[in-house]
């Protein structure tokens, strides 16, 4: 069964313009803030998309904070801050909930998973009833595995269904071949009542049929489709006349 727009975990999202102290500070100046008002969420799969410096990934740390996840990544029971750098911005932030609640979820992030990674390892030596923590990612240390293969044990073993799951960046630590799995994967979980809501500049990962793209830029935000993204275009100029993009950019 799919998601539709009455089950869904996430509906929408509002920025509370009113409350905001100062549009010149961070993170009230980034562009995706300026120029937000509401955004409302695809059933199954939206991408928020957009050249670095946008502020993609400070509003989806925003939202996953506000829906209960911790800062740094993991589920609903992780709850350890190795730093605490993340921004204010789920406290101007109004998050509209659908009428089910999640079976599961996971907030994955690139630049902490590495974190997320030894908490797991810290909580395991001592485990709780003999049960380890590991054991839902594949049972094999995440740390002695590479990037790309303990990300994908993750999405594998650990994304259970029934859930709501909010990547940042997951092509970080993942080959092309590895996209279309992770492609794959999302649709058994699509099919399992599963929502994501993904920030990527991957082209290969922004291809699940029927998804919402937001791409956001100076200009602001428009909703928009695989083909038309900066994105698309540009390796579609590079792969179709290589030699021209190279000669401009060498010259």
């Amino acid at each position: 069964m799919l998601l539709n727009e009455s089950m869904q975990y996430i509906k929408r999202i509002k920025i509370l313009n009113d409350r905001i102290p100062s549009l010149s500070t961070y993170p009230f100046d980034l562009p995706v803030v300026q120029a937000l008002d509401e955004l409302t969420f695809h059933p199954q799969v939206t991408y928020l998309i957009g050249e670095n410096g946008m502020g993609k990934s400070t509003l989806l740390e925003a939202i996953a904070i506000a829906y209960g996840f911790n800062p740094e990544g993991g589920s609903f029971n992780f709850n350890f801050s190795t730093y605490d750098s993340h921004s204010p911005l789920e406290q101007y932030l109004r998050l509209s909930k659908g009428a089910y609640k999640p079976k599961d979820g996971f907030f994955l992030r690139a630049e902490t998973y590495y974190n997320v990674a030894s908490n797991i390892e810290e909580l395991d030596s001592e485990p709780l009833g003999g049960r380890k923590i590991i054991d839902q990612f594949g049972g094999v240390s995440l740390h002695e595995q590479s990037h790309g293969e303990s990300f994908f044990a993750t999405f594998l073993n650990r994304f259970r269904g029934q859930g709501i799951y909010l990547l940042d960046e997951p092509e970080a630590a993942l080959s092309p071949l590895r996209q279309l799995s992770m492609l794959a994967r999302m649709h058994e979980l699509v099919e399992q009542d599963s929502q994501f809501i993904i920030a990527t500049h991957s082209p290969l990962l922004m291809a699940y049929p029927h998804a919402t793209i937001y791409e956001f830029s100076e200009d602001g935000i428009k909703e928009t489709t695989l083909e038309e993204t900066n994105h698309y275009l540009l390796f579609k100029q590079f792969f179709e006349d290589k030699d021209r993009l190279l000669h401009h950019l060498f010259l």
